[in-house]
């Protein structure tokens, strides 16, 4: 039991790492259209994107599926502009004209990307390790503790924002998304898979 708890704390620690702040900023964007009026839709993408990330981190674990780390540390950062440039299309389009289908898909895809860049970090933990499952569940409910604390902090924030300022949270969303896009320019830099570093 206790190395579930130390497996737990590990994914924990990876996500909510400031120095590794590549999925923070995603679940950041992810959760930022929304308010807790709109609860379901917020649990309904954080389902697919945990349901897709588990796929893609027990798949790339088992060496069932393999993926070039370099890209999909490329594609991370890629992600998180993606999804900073749908929440200004929504802003712009207005609350009562979001269709969530598109952002659900790209929610899916996106996930998938991210399963890959935690199995890299796994499989380096794992490497002499024989038996992954119960390390596997742990280091992935850690994971998921942590998103659920990164996505309720930006419901609160965005609430009290929006509640004690003349922000409105249209307004909120575009100028957090502008904000994003310029955190992860950095992030598409460094992690380029075709600089002259190769």
């Amino acid at each position: 039991m206790e190395d579930f708890w130390f497996y737990i704390q590990l994914g924990l620690d990876h996500v909510l790492d400031i120095n590794a702040y590549d999925h923070v900023l995603f679940l950041i964007a992810l959760a930022l259209p929304f308010t807790f009026k709109s609860w379901r839709t917020v649990v309904f993408l954080a389902t697919l994107f945990t349901i897709a990330h588990c796929l893609s981190l027990i798949l790339s674990s088992y060496n069932v599926l393999s993926v070039d780390v370099a890209l999909i540390e490329f594609f991370i950062p890629i992600t998180i502009v993606v999804t900073a440039v749908f929440n200004m299309l929504y802003a712009k389009l207005g609350s009562n004209e979001k269709n969530i289908w598109p952002h659900s898909v790209a929610t899916v895809i996106f996930g998938l990307i991210h399963g890959f860049g935690f199995s890299t970090y796994f499989k380096m933990l794992m490497a002499e390790e024989h038996n992954k499952l119960c390390p596997l569940m742990g280091f992935a409910l850690g994971i998921e503790i942590s998103q659920v604390i990164i996505v309720l902090s930006v419901l609160i924030l965005s609430f009290f924002l929006t509640s004690f300022t003349k922000l409105k949270h249209i307004s909120l969303v575009f100028l957090l998304s502008v904000l994003i896009i310029l955190l992860t320019i950095p992030l598409l830099i460094e992690t380029f898979p075709y600089g002259t570093q190769y």
